[in-house]
């Protein structure tokens, strides 16, 4: 068993939580949870989220982070180490594989759409949405998407300035941290005082948290339950890489307490920036996908200083956006380093060459290939279908079930060292039966059995 990781480790708890939250911290807050919300009702489905985050997505992520710092590695030898210590099948490694795989291709289409963000980071701040009708937004975002040329220079941009940082290792990631999240939470909190006085902020507020429960049916509920497990980035490889870097002295248990508490704060700001501005030029909150690049675009362009803040909400979500990249794409480069004996350099190469290649096919789904389709999907909605409604909750199902029924529970109460027996026990029943079964009906209901 090793007990430190090649890789070296983070300098201090503050760090990996700067590191983590930046990992969870993504276009899933930013993007995806205002228009679900919007879409589910608002403050009945926050309320309902945030009871998931506690029922799922708090007892996995401390499974994850444990298991990774106890085998110390890359999540496949990691998974192989553990499967030996608990004297299980070494079939376990292949949950490894499963997260390595899943991060590496939600990178090759999640690239294309942080190139969008940075794209919109120029166009708004060069006054294209100045005074721009829904129609005149609606033609600018189609032409973009139209061109596969841009698309590809934005997503060659940005997997550049991601491998940047994942070459520099553990000291790069480290960086990256102490950078992009204080300036993400500055941001959001500038957006947030912004819509305080040119939104409609008390709307908003109320939207997010009156709760409503006439507003919520099952299938808002198991979208809740779903949400509260990717937002974290679970089972995906990344937070059990990042676990491999934490000193043993740090506490899993209030460390995971804390990101999970920052991660569902920013959805929250996110939500206080977005609606006020929606409602105040009335706008619909559920306006889905295109609330960002169609429906923000019309309210920026007709708000004093949209110009300006505007930009500031695209920069946001480029910040969101890198920090996660960042995190998607470290499993496959330690498992490179590990077991082809390559330098990180070289591995990162080899890495984001291979995640680039894949992304074009996400880049010509909008354009060139927009016809074809493999099952109703062009080539971007099949990425986001087997890796989001397959391979994350399968790979968040066999976490659960290896934390909780195959490794042994004196390893696992000693590597969580939790305050007291009775926490630990909590943290084991929910581990063992609460979360497996809650994962399960969110992935019975996203392929459509139930």
């Amino acid at each position: 068993m090793k007990k430190t990781s090649q890789h070296g480790q983070w300098s201090s708890r503050m760090v990996f939580i700067l590191a983590a939250t930046g990992s969870a911290v993504g276009l899933g807050n930013i993007w995806k949870f205002p228009y679900i919300a919007g879409e589910n009702g608002g403050g009945a489905f926050v309320l309902t989220y945030l009871l998931c985050i506690l029922a799922i997505g708090l007892p996995i992520m401390m499974a994850e982070i444990m298991l990774g710092r106890r085998g110390r590695q890359s999540p496949i030898n990691t998974m192989r180490v553990l499967a030996v210590e608990s004297n299980a099948s070494a079939l376990w490694s292949w949950l490894g594989w499963l997260g390595v795989v899943a991060g590496f291709l939600i990178l090759s289409y999640y690239s294309v759409i942080a190139g969008w963000a940075m794209a919109y980071v120029v166009r708004v701040a060069s006054g294209v949405f100045d005074g721009a009708t829904a129609d005149g937004v609606s033609h600018i975002f189609g032409e973009f998407i139209a061109d596969p040329e841009k698309l590809l220079a934005w997503h060659s941009l940005f997997m550049i300035i991601t491998m940047l940082v994942v070459a520099r290792g553990v000291k790069g990631l480290e960086r990256a941290a102490k950078f992009l999240m204080p300036a993400l939470i500055l941001i959001l909190i500038l957006l947030v005082g912004y819509s305080m006085n040119q939104g409609a902020f008390q709307q908003g507020v109320s939207f997010l948290f009156s709760a409503d429960f006439s507003k919520i049916n099952a299938a808002g509920v198991l979208t809740a339950m779903g949400h509260a497990f990717f937002t974290l980035s679970l089972g995906m490889g990344a937070i059990m890489v990042y676990g491999s870097y934490l000193p043993s002295r740090v506490s899993i248990g209030s460390t995971t307490v804390i990101i999970a508490l920052a991660d569902t704060a920013v959805a929250l700001l996110a939500g206080l920036a977005i609606f006020p501005i929606v409602f105040a030029n009335g706008l619909t909150p559920a306006s889905g996908p295109g609330l960002i690049f169609q429906t923000l675009p019309i309210a920026f362009g007709h708000m004093a200083y949209g110009a300006f803040f505007g930009t500031l909400f695209f920069l946001l979500l480029v910040f969101a956006a890198w920090s996660s990249s960042i995190s998607l794409i470290e499993p496959a480069v330690a498992w490179l380093v590990e077991n082809r004996k390559m330098s990180r350099m070289r591995a990162c190469i080899w890495a984001g060459l291979l995640t680039w290649l894949i992304g074009i096919g996400t880049v010509l789904s909008f354009n060139l290939a927009a016809d074809l389709t493999v099952f109703g999907k062009t080539f971007f909605d099949l990425m986001d279908y087997l890796t989001a409604n397959i391979m994350l909750p399968l790979g968040g199902l066999c976490i659960a079930l290896f934390a909780g029924w195959v490794m042994a529970a004196e390893t696992s109460a000693k590597e969580l060292s939790l305050p007291n027996d009775h926490i630990y026990k909590a943290w084991r029943f929910i581990v063992r039966y609460v979360s497996p079964v809650a994962v399960l009906l969110v992935f019975l209901n996203v392929i459509g059995l139930i």
